[in-house]
C-alpha cells in the first residue's frame, strides 16, 4: 500500500448558521430582520492549511462571524441578498488570497403583533409561513445571486388527478380524478448578471415570486405534480424578467383514503391519512430561454433541504 497516492480536492470553510438579528431603532417603531448567515471561503492558497496545518492565509472562521455581526450594522440589511452580496465582496477584496466562497441566508419573518385594536411599534410574533432563503456565490471572477423559499407548504383538496400512468405486476396505486395534492415547496431562483449589475428590489420581487407561485399551484388543474412544478416556474420567469432560472424540489406529502368500512361508515373522499414518509420526490429546472447557463451559480448549494 505504500504507493498509494492522494490529492486535495474541491473545499471550502467557514462559519455556519450565524444568528444575526438587526433591530432599527430610527423611529419609535422599531424595524426586524432575522437571518441566520453562513460564510465559506474558497482559494488555492488555503491547501497549505489542509496539507500541512500552515494558517498563515486562513481567514479565521471566527473573523467570518465577526464580519457577519459587523456588516449588520455597517452596511445594514435592505434584503439578505444585498447583505451578502457586501460581505462577500468585503472577503475577496479585503483579502487578495480569497478566489470566491458561498455566503448563503435563511430569514425568518416576524410580524406585529396587534396590542390595542394596533400594530404594536415593538412586538413581535415569528410568522411560520415559510422560510426566505438567499445565496451569493463567487466563482471564478463573477458573481451570482440566488433568492428561494423553503418550506412552503400548500394544500389543494380538489383540482389534482393522477391518472394513466404505466402499470406492471408491482404497480397497486389506484389511479384518481380526484385526490388531495400537497407538497412542501423548496425553491431557488437564479437573478441574470445584468440585473444584479443593475439593482432592484430584491424584498419586494420575493414578495411577487412567492404570489406568483401560490397563484398558479392554486388555479392549475393538475394532472400530476411535475405539471403544476413546470407551470409555477414558467410563470415566475414570465413575471419577472430579472430571473434566468427556477430550481424546484417538491415532496409528495400524499394523504391517503382512510378505510372506514370496518367502522359501518362510507368515505367519499373525506377522511384521509397523512404519510410522511416514504414520499414521492419531484424535482426540476425551469430555465429562462435564452439566458446564458451558469452550473457555477449552484455549486455546493443545497437543492433540496
Amino acid at each position: 500500500m505504500t504507493d498509494v497516492t492522494v490529492s486535495l480536492g474541491a473545499n471550502k470553510y467557514g462559519k455556519a448558521e450565524n444568528r444575526v438579528v438587526r433591530i432599527y431603532r430610527d423611529t419609535p417603531r422599531h424595524e426586524i430582520v432575522d437571518l441566520n448567515v453562513t460564510s465559506q471561503l474558497r482559494g488555492q492558497a488555503f491547501s497549505d492549511s489542509f496539507l500541512t496545518g500552515d494558517n498563515s492565509l486562513i481567514v479565521a472562521t471566527d473573523t467570518q462571524k465577526n464580519t457577519a455581526f459587523a456588516f449588520a450594522k455597517e452596511v445594514g440589511i435592505p434584503s439578505p441578498e444585498e447583505y451578502l452580496l457586501a460581505l462577500g465582496e468585503h472577503f475577496v477584496s479585503e483579502f487578495d488570497w480569497v478566489e470566491g466562497g458561498l455566503w448563503q441566508a435563511e430569514q425568518y419573518e416576524w410580524e406585529r403583533i396587534t396590542a390595542g385594536g394596533r400594530p404594536h411599534d415593538h412586538s413581535f410574533v415569528r410568522r411560520g409561513q415559510a422560510t426566505r432563503l438567499a445565496a451569493v456565490q463567487k466563482a471564478d471572477g463573477a458573481t451570482h445571486v440566488i433568492g428561494g423559499i423553503r418550506d412552503l407548504t400548500v394544500l389543494k383538496s380538489s383540482g389534482s388527478a393522477f391518472t394513466g400512468f404505466p402499470r406492471d405486476k408491482y404497480t397497486t396505486l389506484v389511479e384518481t380524478d380526484d385526490r388531495i395534492m400537497a407538497t412542501s415547496v423548496t425553491g431557488r431562483w437564479r437573478f441574470l448578471p445584468d440585473a444584479v449589475a443593475a439593482g432592484f428590489d430584491y424584498n419586494a420581487l420575493y414578495t411577487e415570486v412567492v404570489d406568483v407561485m401560490l397563484e398558479v399551484f392554486a388555479s392549475v388543474h393538475s394532472l400530476a405534480l411535475q405539471q403544476t412544478l413546470f407551470a409555477m416556474g414558467k410563470a415566475v420567469i414570465e413575471a419577472r424578467p430579472e430571473i434566468a432560472e427556477v430550481r424546484f424540489a417538491m415532496p409528495n406529502k400524499h394523504h391517503f383514503v382512510y378505510d372506514l368500512s370496518p367502522f359501518g361508515l362510507d368515505n367519499p373522499n373525506e377522511v384521509f391519512y397523512a404519510a410522511d414518509r416514504p414520499y414521492g420526490l419531484i424535482e426540476g429546472t425551469i430555465a429562462r430561454d435564452g439566458a446564458a447557463p451558469a452550473p457555477e451559480a449552484w455549486l455546493d448549494i443545497p437543492q433540496f433541504v
